[in-house]
Formats: C-alpha cells, structure tokens, sequence
C-alpha cells in the first residue's frame, strides 16, 4: 500500500491531507484563527473545585477554563510520580479531589482535548511530549510500548534499548515508543532523547516567568504532520510552500532523517489538492448520504449526543437471493464506514445500523470485516458486538472537532434542525399570531410581512381563511413580502 502527504499552505490556514493509492483516507485543518491546543502545556489556577464529579475548572488564560478529572492528576509516591487512581502504598483507592487540588492552587497541565462545542478543554496534569519514535514522561521512570506493538519480542527488545539509551544518554524520565518506533534503534532513541531533553529544557525554564497562560505550544499542523503520519509506507510528502518545505526540512533533520528523501516542493500551478481529487472528496465528507458502488448507499447523521450510520441497500439487487445482496452490501458498508470515520474525524460514540441478516457467520464475516478496517485508524476505537437487532456500538477517541463542526454551522433558517415549517404551517401561525394581537390591541388594522411563499399562499390556497379572518376581527389586513425573511420568519405589525 502506497501513502502520499499532501500538505497545503495558505496565510489563512493549514490543510494535510492523507492519501492511500489515489484515495483520501484523512484531512486535517488548522485555521490561523482557530488553532487546535492539543499537546499544549500551560500554568493554570484552579478556580473551582467539584468533589460531586471528582473534577475542578483551571483557568489556563483560554475563553473557557479547562476541564481536569481526578483521573488525569498525578500524585507524588514514594517511587516518584503514579496516577491519582492509585496512592503511593498501592492499596487502590482513589483519593478525593479535594485532596489533589484546591481552589487558587497554581498547576502546570496540558491539553488533551481540543474545547469541543460549548465544553472546555480537557486537561492533564501528566505532561507528554512527542517526539518521532518516543513520548517523554517527565517525573516518572516508567518505560512503556505502543499497545499497537503486539510482537512480545519486539517489545521487549524496545523496551530494553530505550532503558540503555537513557542511561548513556543520563536522561531523566520515563518514555512510551510509539508505534512509529516499532523498528527503532539506539540511535533513532538517542537522537530523540536528545531532541525531547532540549524541549523540556525550555519548558522548565519558561514555566518559572509565565503566571496564567501558555508555557509550551506544539508543533504546527504542517510540522506535527511529518512526526506524527510518515511511516514506511508513506511514498511522497508533497508541500506546496517554499517557506514552510524549508522549515520542515530543518525539522526533518533533527526529527526525522529518513523523511528527507520523500520531500518535494510542488510548485505546480494547479493547485496541490487537485492533484487527487482532495477538494471534491472534502464536499463530498459533508453530504449526509455516501454512496456505495454497489448501489446501496449510507446516511450518516451527528448529533450532540452520539452519531448515527444508517445501511441501506439502495438500487442493489444482487444476482443470487436477498440474503446474499445483504451480506454483500453491509461487507462493503464496513470498510466504508471505517474510511469515512477517519475522513470525517467523527469521534464519540457511533451507532452502526447494519442491514439485519440471518445467518450467524455472515454477521461474525462482517465484524471481522469492520475491525480490521479499523484497525488503520490512528484514533484508537473500541467495537461492541452485533446486536441481534444488526446495530453495533462503536466508540472513537475524540481529541479535535470533527469535519462538519469544523468547516460548517447551523443553518439560520431551521436552526440546524435539518427541517423547515411548511409555508401553510407558517400561514396558520399567523392567523393565531393576527388573532392574538387583535384581542390585546387597539389597532386600525394589521400588517403581515413573511417570505415570498408564505405571502402566495395567504393570496391564493388561504385566500378563503384570511378573508374570514378579517371579517371576524373586524379590522383589515394587509400583506406584504419582505426578501429577507426565511420561510418561518415573519411579523405582525399595528398599523
């Protein structure tokens, strides 16, 4: 399987985009006035504490105060730093937040969810920083693998060449490889050692001047894109900025050698998403339908709450039976889903609605199917079985807004509700709004102004109806079309 990275510089934002033979797979965008503050670490003030949701709110300077659970606090131990959920004599209990924290204490934490909607973002106070192959643990000198590593050998093997490093290197702290590690060797480890040893340099050194506010910011898009998405597979890193090709190529050396063969400037004049089709595949990621070659068709709804996929069969008949256009059609729904999950950035919890099937291994095939198309995914997510109503819960870590929330808003005119009042529905509030009116005021008559189809049909199909109503109330009323109303806008005035 070939990879390309397509990375794309404008002064307003920053687009990447992840291509896997000729097919989008992931976008991701930063915007100059929006950035995304995961991985950020700040020194915050605790300005409320909540024993009810063993959480407190930190101040960290941002529009809304952080969110930090008891969870993400660490404590001291006897050992050096453990998790709140386990006390320094290991008994298991989980101390109460009013022991970790208080209101107006001083904390250095970090962000590892983006604010999401009207939430704040969410907080640590276990500091992490990235590198290409190694998460540095300040504080702690646990030494840990990807779960994504499953080969006991191979971890044993990173585990004992990071324990050597650190002791040549004299580094202290703990470190996690990541799964871009897997083939690691003490130099690749020494050299990030190195790298992250100089950055919490910094960071130490910049948390002593700074009260309330940012300490350390991590790498743009475009630079955490290189550390974080190229592996072997990938083929091409493709940046159409001289600027920002010379910056990652500086960040290359230091960070990721073996990326510097792969980069190329593009300076085409066609602009650099085009190449595959990238800016149609964005439009399409916004649709609410996804359509399946075989003919059936997907309709993907997000909600507050949860998001739901719905599998329909569409114009796919199949050749043998129905049982067998089923089958196929929910297989090539799941790698579907699985693709358009990354593609949309959709995280939370995803309700799958599966064409129901009967037979028992056609169901186990599907799963198998699904898990394994989602065993790609960066975003770590955990799949719950079928039901036997053909509905399988799928949760996905969440960590920055998804596509949708992202590039759109609610729309005004039904207040996101995806439906609009029918124009006799909007007729008939006004004749309850007109009738109102004339029972409270002391008025010559009425003006209605309403969109253009709403003023139609009070012309012609409610003709009848308006004409009782100004026989009833005595008193005339008047119509007139106002462009900038929506269908359900309208007012009635005194006149």
């Amino acid at each position: 399987m070939s990879e390309e990275l397509l990375i794309n510089i404008t002064p307003q934002e920053t687009r990447v985009a992840v291509v896997e033979n000729g097919v989008l797979q992931e976008v991701h965008i930063e915007r100059n006035h929006g950035k995304g503050i995961v991985g950020n670490i700040y020194r915050g003030k605790v300005v409320r504490v909540l024993p009810g949701m063993q959480a407190a709110f930190v101040d960290v300077g941002l529009e809304r105060t952080g969110f930090l659970h008891a969870d993400d606090i660490v404590v001291q131990g006897e050992n050096g730093l453990v998790r709140s959920c386990e006390t320094a004599n290991g008994d298991g209990e989980k101390p109460a937040i009013h022991s970790l924290v208080r209101e107006g204490q001083s904390v250095v934490v970090q962000v590892v969810k983006d604010p999401i909607g009207s939430k704040g973002a969410r907080l640590t106070t276990q500091i992490a920083i990235p590198s290409r192959n190694l998460v540095y643990l300040p504080g702690t000198e646990h030494i840990g693998v990807s779960q994504r590593i499953a080969d006991p050998d191979e971890r044993d093997r990173l585990k004992q060449a990071v324990h050597e490093t650190r002791e040549l290197e004299q580094v202290a702290g703990g470190f996690i490889v990541r799964t871009a590690g897997e083939s690691a060797v003490c130099e690749d480890m020494r050299q990030d050692m190195r790298f992250l040893a100089r950055v919490w340099e910094r960071v130490q050194k910049l948390m002593g001047e700074v009260g309330i506010g940012l300490v350390h910011e991590d790498l743009p898009l475009a630079m955490r894109a290189l550390r974080d998405f190229v592996n072997e597979d990938m083929e091409k890193v493709r940046i159409d900025s001289r600027e920002t090709y010379q910056k990652a190529r500086t960040l290359a050396r230091e960070l990721v050698p073996e990326v510097l063969e792969k980069m190329e400037y593009y300076p085409g004049e066609r602009p650099i998403f085009d190449l595959y089709s990238v800016e149609d595949e964005i439009q399409r990621a916004l649709d609410r339908m996804v359509p399946l070659k075989s003919g059936g068709y997907l309709v993907i709804d997000q909600t507050e709450a949860m998001t739901t996929i719905d599998v329909n069969t569409g114009a796919f008949v199949g050749r043998r039976n129905l049982e067998e256009t089923l089958f196929k059609t929910n297989l090539e729904a799941a790698q579907t889903i699985a693709r358009q999950l990354r593609l949309r950035n959709i995280g939370g919890i995803i309700i799958v609605d599966f064409i129901d099937m009967e037979q028992e291994e056609h169901r186990r095939q599907v799963m198998r199917a699904l898990e394994k198309a989602l065993a790609r995914d960066g975003a770590r997510a955990h799949i719950a079985d079928m039901s036997v109503l053909g509905l399988v819960e799928i949760t996905r870590k969440r960590t920055r807004e998804s596509l949708e929330r992202m590039l759109t808003q609610p729309c005004p005119a039904c207040a996101g509700r995806g439906v609009q009042k029918t124009p006799q529905t909007v007729c008939y509030e006004i004749f309850r709004e007109i009738l109102r009116e004339s029972r409270q005021f002391e008025a010559q008559g009425f003006m209605v102004l309403a969109a253009q189809v709403v003023i139609d049909i009070l012309l012609d199909e409610e003709s009848t109806g308006l004409a009782d109503l100004q026989e009833f109330i005595k008193r005339p009323i008047q119509l007139q079309v106002e462009p900038a109303y929506t269908q359900e806008v309208f007012d009635v005035v005194l006149v």
